[in-house]
């Protein structure tokens, strides 16, 4: 005869399982795939606002996929910004608008990259700041905030290097009425694109 205190146990036994399963799966994915996270600043606005919630692809930076022009990047702090009290384990999130070997300046109120001035929908402003043209390093990026005159971005610190990714920003999930992905340029796939 089958004892009840046995059958309890056994169901007991499965559900703590299937909730250790639960979590170790979800642990997994956040960190190594993707993950919540949100907007702390203003930097980013308008393209995105305080306290928005976006999904961030991990994956792609993993698999060796280079981030892009356009890319919007969740990344950890470079040793410029550790060196100004930045935590280690902080990340920021900024615009992908050079590559390395890309020339970029400021002039004129706008963003030059390799002598030729960048449409860009995603600013507001134009920018009130000038950059003398600089040549991105090997391995490392470009990034400015959309909010341009009021970012703390490579025109402060300098460029960024690449192993500092830790991804790039997929679609924004709250709030519900701005849900959506994020304004960007078209990507061609995992790889060095310069366009």
């Amino acid at each position: 005869m089958d004892n009840p205190w046995r059958r309890g146990w056994r169901h007991r036994w499965r559900t703590l399982l299937s909730l250790a399963l639960v979590v170790a799966l979800t642990m997994a994915v956040r960190q190594w795939v993707m993950e919540p996270r949100w907007i702390p600043s203003g930097s980013m606005a308008p393209t995105l606002q305080v306290r928005d919630l976006l999904v961030v692809d991990k994956l792609s930076p993993r698999l060796g996929c280079t981030p892009q022009l356009g890319d919007v990047v969740v990344f950890q702090p470079p040793d410029a910004l550790l060196a100004m009290g930045y935590d280690r384990s902080q990340v920021l999130i900024k615009r992908v608008v050079g590559l390395a070997g890309d020339r970029v300046a400021v002039h004129g109120g706008r963003l030059e990259r390799n002598g030729q001035a960048l449409r860009e929908p995603w600013t507001a402003a134009p920018m009130a700041y000038e950059q003398l043209e600089i040549t991105v390093p090997p391995d490392q990026l470009w990034v400015l905030g959309d909010n341009r005159n009021n970012s703390l971005d490579s025109h402060v610190w300098g460029p960024l290097p690449r192993d500092r990714v830790v991804g790039h920003a997929l679609i924004r999930y709250w709030p519900p009425r701005r849900w959506g992905g994020i304004a960007s340029l078209p990507r061609v796939g995992c790889g060095d694109h310069h366009s």
